[in-house]
């Protein structure tokens, strides 16, 4: 049982190091995305968990807090290398655009302005006094504001989504927004002579569902 608790004591110090380790090396990568060095020690520190964790299991049926599998070094560094390498040697010579717009219908104006001044409420302090929400269009705004900023934001209840399309294009510049007024609703989405459409998604939502209960009425 010593030479068991020797073991134990040996395969902790060498995640205790292996930790110290990792630090350090995200401590000099400064936030670099994809630095061998954080990967390696990560590798190290994740295998080295796995190990203290098998063997405690081992000795006395215990386990730690630590979900991890183990990781074959060598494997890692070819798909560490592999990726590396795409991302240094294979850059995309255009930006990619991708436009989105989806209409919706409003069954109840009364209903949408109050989960839009539900969500305003939730995003003020609580000592200030929010502004009413004044009109669909402030209430559809307030909404995304007050989500992720996407179009999943105006999944709700209040709005009947309707069709929809996106588009998908090849770009030379990303957009200069500082180049257009606010007010102007056509300048940013406007292509320029030379990009170029790759793709176009129509959205039919209602036809999705039909066909559904279709399929389950049959």
């Amino acid at each position: 049982m010593t030479d068991q608790h020797g073991e134990l004591d040996a395969a902790l110090e060498r995640v205790i190091e292996a930790a110290r380790h990792h630090l350090a090396a995200v401590r000099a990568a400064q936030g670099r995305i994809d630095d061998d060095d954080v990967w390696q020690a990560y590798v190290a520190l994740n295998n080295a968990s796995y190990a203290y964790d098998e063997q405690l299991m081992d000795a006395f049926g215990e386990v730690t807090p630590w979900d991890v599998e183990s990781i074959d070094p060598d494997e890692a560094d070819q798909r560490f290398a592999g990726l590396e390498g795409v991302e240094a040697t294979d850059p995309h010579p255009h930006v990619i655009s991708v436009r989105q717009r989806r209409d919706y219908r409003v069954p109840s104006v009364s209903s949408l302005i109050r989960a839009a001044e539900a969500a305003r409420r939730a995003g003020t302090p609580a000592d200030d006094e929010p502004a009413p929400v004044e009109g669909v269009g402030e209430a559809v705004l307030e909404l995304l504001q007050s989500g992720d900023g996407s179009l999943a934001a105006l999944d709700v209840p209040e709005l009947e989504p309707l069709d929809g399309v996106v588009m998908v294009s090849e770009v030379s510049a990303p957009v200069d927004l500082e180049s257009f007024d606010d007010d102007d609703a056509v300048g940013p989405f406007q292509p320029a002579p030379d990009d170029r459409l790759v793709g176009r998604l129509d959205e039919h939502p209602f036809l999705e569902l039909e066909d559904e209960e279709h399929d389950h009425a049959h």
